[in-house]
């Protein structure tokens, strides 16, 4: 069944949420990068732990929508 074109289990954005998930995506990506640079240039365990930890958390923001 589709309500007004679209199919029942769509989900419709806002411009604003789109615009929120776009930056929770963006601090993602960074979180990432900011891993494998870390790996890249030799840091220590506790700070690769720290950083991986951070990805975790934004990735974690990323489960529910705002």
């Amino acid at each position: 069944m589709q309500r007004g074109g679209l199919p029942e289990d769509a989900v419709v954005l806002s411009t604003a949420e789109l615009a929120d998930l776009q930056d929770r995506l963006f601090q993602l990506r960074c979180a990432a990068e900011d891993v494998v640079t870390a790996a890249q240039d030799g840091a220590e365990n506790e700070e690769l732990r720290k950083l991986a930890a951070e990805l975790v958390e934004s990735a974690k923001g990323l489960e529910r929508l705002r």
